[in-house]
């Protein structure tokens, strides 16, 4: 095969979705921290399926009409850093391709390394060792080929996948943080994922989803809303006298895993057993779990109901984010969070409008463009993304409509995002509030605690699936089955010798009263600083910590 149209080009696109779909978790899984928040694979997909829709929907029989309407969909799809540098490579791709009706093997391959060329311009710092160099590396070494000696479509592919498959296999060499934890780059083995399967439909076998699915996948949103939010079922089992001694925690965590489970956690606690897990089929899991005991505790809680009810309870309980009828006004400001408590608190601090997401749900570039749009009345836009790997499709945005004026504030975690609005001048100029926020957001030191998904060490600190992790900055502090013991090792370490004085503890939706009474007594019995408690409300996260 020596040439490629508009529908082979449509059928290669949905085949790559597909592949990358079906390894979606696997993708995710690849995170460096063990924490359940890895979103590599879901963000990636979701931008893809996003691509795919617009590509489908293109009758045009020039497969230049279809990758540009597959490099807009990419592009207001974009999730998370992976999803928008994925959507770069392809606007690259149709850069390359653009007024063609059909394109060859050479045009294909000039078209992948502008793709790499593009991609490593958006990024203002680009990092080796991620997808970026699995992508220049691949399409270099595959156009080098072809340029030696030219072959067919099929032996570009066969190449194009072998030489990113070896430059995957060399991003540890490049980022000794993912040799240390034994994994490859997850947006790198995304993209050998989407190669495999555009490989694949050249070769004459399209991959289908594994899930049935509709030829267009209508609200690519759906998908995560089943991956990731379903029900949050927790139960406490007492197990029966018959299971005190032959109870094998990884036959019945692989029962639930085999049953669909997704963010499991199991630990033991002598005869109780406490249960963590994301499911579609919350009785499932109750019927495993009952077989061992009896419950001592349940909750079943409808996570997109969680999620809708955040969202109407941000419009209607809280400051209302319908402001087509107010006055116009000179600075308006978009944050990004997660967590009914923390979403109040920005709206008490004027915010306009407050996305739903964070971890593990990233906002696309499309959801930052419709609120943006909302603010017809605000000269200046401000966005507050609160998570580093949400700044990317933000300022997407601002490069979308760039006939407004928007300003994106790096700020990389929720605490860095309140004290930023907290000190917000709503009658200052831009230059002047940038200036402002920029020393405020330098001064936040951000800390948190979760749980481990999976077994680990990270720089000498061993963790356990199941342990607490206390995470500040870039490094695990400290791990253990004991949360509260955890929070205090971690509150020992931030705060010693530290001339700080304002400490900020935001707790999630599991926390109780008691043990936020404990750590509380424990700040005011060995520290001397100003806190403030905050019930934010948060899933994933147990505590998010803020120290400046």
């Amino acid at each position: 095969m020596d040439r490629i149209n508009a529908q082979l080009f449509k059928d290669m696109i949905k085949s790559g979705c597909a592949n990358l779909d079906n390894h979606a978790n696997e993708i995710n899984t690849l995170n460096v921290f063990p924490v359940p928040d890895g979103d590599t694979g879901t963000n990636m997909s979701m931008t893809f399926t996003n691509g795919y829709n617009e590509a489908i929907k293109c009758n045009s029989d020039s497969i230049s009409d279809v990758a540009k309407a597959f490099s807009r969909g990419l592009l207001m799809g974009a999730r998370g850093n992976s999803g928008v540098i994925t959507s770069q490579i392809f606007r690259g791709f149709y850069q390359h391709i653009e007024g063609k009706d059909e394109i060859d093997v050479h045009d294909v391959a000039l078209a992948f390394e502008n793709g790499a060329r593009v991609a490593y311009k958006a990024i203002m710092k680009p990092v080796e060792g991620t997808i970026l160099t699995v992508v220049r590396e691949a399409s270099w070494y595959a156009n080098h080929d072809y340029e030696t000696e030219a072959f067919d479509l099929e032996t570009y592919f066969d190449k194009l996948v072998r030489y990113a498959s070896e430059s995957l296999d060399r991003t540890p060499d490049y980022l000794p943080v993912l040799k240390e934890v034994g994994v490859v780059d997850s947006g790198g083995t995304g993209f050998l994922r989407i190669i495999e399967g555009m490989k694949s439909c050249v070769n004459g076998i399209e991959i289908n989803f594994n899930e049935d699915k509709q030829e267009e996948l209508v609200n690519p949103a759906l998908v995560i809303e089943n991956q990731e939010f379903g029900y949050c079922t927790e139960f406490i089992v007492r197990l029966d006298e018959s299971y005190l001694k032959k109870f094998d925690e990884k036959i019945f965590r692989q029962k639930l895993t085999d049953m669909g489970g997704e963010s499991l956690v199991v630990v033991r606690d002598d005869d109780l057993v406490k249960v963590h897990v994301h499911t579609l089929k919350p009785g499932d899991a109750l019927n495993i779990g009952q077989r061992y005991g009896e419950f001592v505790k349940l909750k079943i809680e409808n996570m997109q109901e969680q999620h809708s009810t955040i969202i109407a309870n941000a419009h209607k309980d809280i400051k209302s984010a319908i402001i087509t009828n107010k006055p116009a006004k000179k600075n308006g400001i978009i944050t990004v969070a997660a967590g009914e408590g923390i979403t109040k608190l920005f709206y008490d601090l004027n915010v306009d409008v407050v996305i739903s997401g964070g971890q593990t749900m990233n906002p696309s570039t499309q959801d930052f463009v419709s609120k943006i749009n909302e603010l017809k009345n605000c000269e200046n836009i401000f966005i507050f993304p609160n998570n580093s790997n949400i700044i990317l499709a933000a300022k997407q945005a601002k490069d979308v409509l760039s006939d407004r004026n928007i300003y994106v504030i790096e700020t990389k975690s929720i605490q860095a995002g309140l004290s930023a609005v907290g000190m917000f001048n709503s009658e200052a100029d831009p230059e002047e509030i940038i200036n402002d926020l920029n020393d405020v957001i330098s001064n936040v030191e951000a800390s948190s605690v979760t749980y481990a998904i999976k077994d680990t060490t990270f720089e000498g600190v061993e963790v356990k699936q199941g342990d607490y992790m206390a995470i500040s900055g870039k490094g695990i502090i400290t791990a253990g089955k004991n949360r509260k013991e955890v929070v205090e090792k971690l509150l020992d370490s931030i705060l010693k010798d530290s001339d700080k004085n304002l400490l900020t503890i935001i707790y999630g939706e599991d926390i109780n009263q008691e043990e936020i009474d404990e750590i509380q007594a424990y700040i005011e019995s060995n520290f001397e600083v100003e806190c403030e408690i905050i019930n934010g409300g948060q899933p994933v996260y147990s505590y998010l910590i803020g120290l400046e």
